[in-house]
């Protein structure tokens, strides 16, 4: 087996067992934080905002660890600082009710922060490994083929949830990260590094001088590059609205519309039911989507992303003013599968334009963009479902991505200029 097969093989290995861990924890989400925990849209917010600003603060340096001694140690230590944070997660209502230092949203908070620490060890080095090992010919097609079958585990992850679930409101979350800490053993054992080349650090150079001088590289690199500046801020402003829906569609649902009546079925199913829906959807797009376009033309990718996230918009804003539950239910499968589609695009355009050397300093930097984005919107987002509706905050989700549609027509234009 060549080594470009084992690194395909590896990353979608990594690929499935993250979709099941996450379909596992995250299908049900909102009845552990919800209902079991009783959190309002605020602390909802407050909680992605621990995350996301424990991500802005060490991505960059983890991603500069990654560039400078190894992004195989880095992808593995994350999985199992991951696994660690998500079973606190788990346990916080437990620990909550057993220890009396701590409340359980506190402890919630500090999972959120090992959370978000091993997700910057994760992020960046994954996919900086796996472009290295396979070649940025080929990472296109394999980011598409991993992301449609990570989506055969979401399937799975989603039944694990609701019988989860319906136990125990918080083990999907023990559960899940348990998988994470399998998935660290597995990688420690199979994961190969063949392609990365450690920089050659100069004479006397010290660890410190090492690592402050591939953050600036890194940095150069996109000052230097106007379509990294762009990427930057789609990064930005996606952040910001992604934290605002991620957290309050569910609670929307719950509080707002309400499932139907004639149908006798729990939260935890409903919620099973429309994440089984959404995958089976997202299935097919994505089938269709890996055999229709050309990951290889920057154009067609550009092009991709200006609908998609014209849809998403279409999309939020439809589920805050869904006037009743079929309604709603309709403009939630939409906006999952063309999310699903979106991240493997966007994932492509990022990697056609980011140099080996750098590639997973610059990915961290783009993920600390996002954090930075989540970390500003979110609350402001939390605070608007606080003091007028869930709806509305939904709806300012939405309105945060409008400034991206100008982002991708200008870089479609430059394109055309260029290549004209």
């Amino acid at each position: 087996m060549t080594s470009k097969d084992n690194a395909s093989r590896i990353y979608t290995l990594m690929k499935w067992m993250t979709s099941l861990a996450n379909a596992t924890m995250f299908t049900t989400y909102a009845v552990y934080q919800v209902i079991a925990m009783g959190l309002n849209p605020l602390q909802l917010l407050l909680v992605g905002m621990v995350l996301e600003v424990t991500v802005l603060v060490f991505e960059g340096i983890t991603g500069v660890i990654a560039d400078t001694y190894s992004r195989r140690l880095s992808v593995i230590v994350g999985m199992f600082v991951l696994g660690s944070g998500f079973v606190l997660e788990g346990s916080a209502m437990w620990l909550g009710s057993e220890v009396s230092l701590l409340s359980a949203f506190m402890w919630l908070l500090l999972s959120q922060v090992i959370f978000g620490l091993g997700a910057t060890f994760v992020s960046g080095a994954e996919t900086a490994w796996s472009v290295d090992e396979v070649g940025e010919e080929h990472a296109g097609t394999i980011f598409m083929r991993a992301g449609r079958i990570g989506l055969s585990a979401t399937l799975l992850g989603i039944a694990l949830s609701v019988g989860l679930s319906a136990l125990e409101p918080n083990l999907p979350y023990v559960i899940g990260g348990f998988i994470y800490l399998l998935l660290g053993v597995i990688l420690l054992v199979y994961m190969k590094e063949t392609k990365f080349t450690k920089p050659q650090p100069s004479a006397g150079a010290s660890n410190w001088h090492r690592l402050t001088s591939t953050w600036l590289s890194g940095a150069k690199v996109i000052r230097s590059q106007p379509v990294l500046l762009m990427i930057v801020i789609v990064t930005l402003f996606s952040g910001a609205a992604s934290e605002g829906y991620d957290r309050l569609w569910q609670a929307h649902l719950i509080t707002d519309i309400g499932f139907p009546n004639s149908l006798a079925l729990s939260a935890a199913v409903w919620f099973g039911t429309i994440a089984l829906l959404s995958t089976l959807l997202s299935l097919g797009v994505m089938a269709f989507a890996e055999k229709r376009l050309n990951m290889g033309n920057e154009q067609v990718v550009l092009r991709g992303m200006f609908v998609l996230t014209l849809a998403r918009i279409g999309a939020i804003v439809s589920i805050a003013l869904a006037p009743n539950f079929v309604w709603a239910l309709v403009s939630v499968l939409f906006f999952e599968a063309v999310r699903t589609l979106s991240g493997p695009i966007y994932d492509t355009w990022l990697n056609l334009n980011i140099e080996s050397r750098s590639r997973a300093t610059v990915l961290s930097m783009m993920s600390q963009s996002d954090a930075l984005g989540q970390t500003a919107g979110g609350p402001l987002v939390g605070w608007v479902g606080k003091r007028f509706s869930l709806r509305t905050s939904l709806v300012a989700a939405a309105v945060l991505l409008v400034p991206i549609l100008a982002v991708y027509g200008r870089t479609l234009r430059n394109r055309r200029e260029r290549d004209s």
